[in-house]
């Protein structure tokens, strides 16, 4: 008798079926011990926690609001002008104005 002649006389043990979830064999697909086995587990990674601390920026701003349009010199508003009046004379749109 040769090894290529060798024959088993009984077919492979299939693995033992545990709890639930068709042909999972040991854990059924709960992984392994500890808190990871019980049932309601649901940990979530730790960076989340931080990010979920930090405070939301709420809204939208223009981009175009949040530079600072600095008037002095010949710029400079005249007496009792607005600051329509000025907007429209140095032709600006949506700057936030500051006199020098």
């Amino acid at each position: 008798m040769q090894i290529h002649n060798l024959k088993r006389i009984h077919k492979n043990k299939g693995d033992r079926l545990v709890g639930r979830g068709g042909r999972h064999g040991k854990t059924s697909g709960r992984g392994g011990k500890g808190q990871t086995a019980r049932s309601g587990n649901k940990r979530r990674p730790e960076l989340r926690d931080i990010i979920k601390r930090l405070p939301k920026s709420r809204g939208y701003q223009f981009k175009s609001i949040q530079k600072v349009y600095i008037l002095e010199g010949d710029k400079a508003p005249l007496k009792g002008e607005k600051f329509s009046e000025i907007r429209k004379r140095l032709g600006l749109k949506g700057k936030k104005l500051k006199i020098k």
